[in-house]
């Protein structure tokens, strides 16, 4: 236990300890790189043909979260001296570690208002996903009915209830989405109702695939409402500080009933991939990290009716606990600048300037 806590404590002096090259402000995830100076230093890098002049500042938080202070230090014992297979049943090493995951167990239920025997560790949310709907009807086979969203991303309750058939097994459905809502917004499992639901630690500043964010939940469900005004407060500095220099700005789903750390914009004129390498110094998203990697625009953004040419123009800003007001005000000027750039590159945007209507404009066909 000694010897943990040593580490930890070294682990922060070197954290919070000014090097020659940078300053580092408390709970950031990259405050150094959002104060940096625009010229670029020596010990730039370069990562998959991308110059990069320092790490960029994190606000990729839907795709995934930083691991706490507090959950690495309840963490590091169980790597450093309580290492044993919590199935090892005649020895200390073994029921130290049954007894913490059985404590994570009860963490996790505790913040949802399950029992504790209702929780199950699995290699991650797909993993989870597949086990909640394809092991419901996998040997038998089954219909599946896709309900539509509004154009702020809610489902229509009465067609949910009016699609219901007497055959219907099963009923899936996302908040936010379960993996990012979990710490985040009030879950009650018996007052919803829910027979099996998805949810991932390391959206909540735990670990990845690890069955020790136990403590992440514990300490989601202290500070849930302090982080949503908080994270509130940073996504409304965020879309005020770009709409009070950008016209075109549009936010994708509903403004009122959201997730304050997700933040989905489109801006008009701009094409999203050039956006997002233009942003080199600001880590965000066009859309779910499982499929960022398509071209295609976000599905989830076609289902709420957003045009095709806007849902090309996405980007998607994840705020979270460590996220500074700092930060938030770099990506505000980076990403301003960036769009501003893009725009005066951009014919179409040169027509609308001049008051074309370039919906009416009826182009050649080649």
């Amino acid at each position: 236990m000694a010897t943990s806590k040593l580490l930890v404590s070294t682990l922060r002096k070197s954290l919070t300890s000014p090097s020659p090259s940078s300053s580092f402000r408390r709970f950031s995830t990259a405050a150094a790189e959002a104060v940096a100076p625009a010229s670029e230093p020596e010990d730039s890098l370069t990562i998959k043909g991308v110059k990069i002049s320092a790490r960029p500042l994190y606000l990729d938080m839907q795709a995934t979260s930083p691991v706490d202070p507090r959950v690495l230090d309840a963490m590091l014992p169980y790597y450093l001296a309580r290492y044993g297979n919590p199935h090892s049943r005649t020895h200390l090493y073994g029921w130290e570690s049954d007894q913490a995951v059985e404590t994570a167990r009860s963490q996790v239920a505790d913040l949802i208002g399950a029992s504790p025997k209702e929780i199950v560790f699995t290699s991650g949310a797909t993993e989870s996903n597949n086990i909640s709907v394809k092991g419901v009807y996998e040997q038998e086979g089954f219909d599946v009915t896709y309900l539509p969203v509004g154009n702020d991303g809610i489902v229509d309750l009465e067609k949910l209830k009016g699609s219901i058939r007497r055959d219907t097994g099963l009923v899936s459905v996302m908040a936010v989405n379960n993996e990012i809502a979990l710490g985040k917004i009030p879950i009650d499992v018996d007052k919803w109702n829910v027979s099996l639901m998805s949810l991932s630690g390391h959206k909540i500043y735990g670990p990845k695939g690890s069955w020790e964010w136990g403590t992440a939940c514990e300490l989601a469900k202290k500070e849930m409402e302090y982080d949503d005004k908080r994270i509130g407060a940073l996504q409304e500095r965020l879309l005020n500080g770009v709409r009070a220099k950008l016209g075109g700005v549009v936010v994708n789903g509903s403004v009122e009933r959201r997730y304050a750390g997700n933040l989905h914009l489109s801006f008009a004129y701009v094409e999203g991939e050039s956006l997002l390498m233009g942003l080199k110094d600001v880590a965000v998203s066009s859309g779910s990290a499982c499929t960022s990697a398509s071209l295609e625009p976000s599905y989830v953004l076609r289902a709420l009716g957003v045009d095709e040419d806007m849902a090309h123009t996405s980007i998607r800003f994840g705020i979270g606990r460590f996220t500074t007001e700092e930060e938030i005000d770099r990506a505000i000027e980076l990403t301003v600048q960036q769009v501003e750039k893009l725009r005066e590159m951009s014919p179409l945007y040169e027509m609308v300037k001049e008051g074309i209507d370039i919906k009416q404009i009826q182009w050649a066909q080649h």
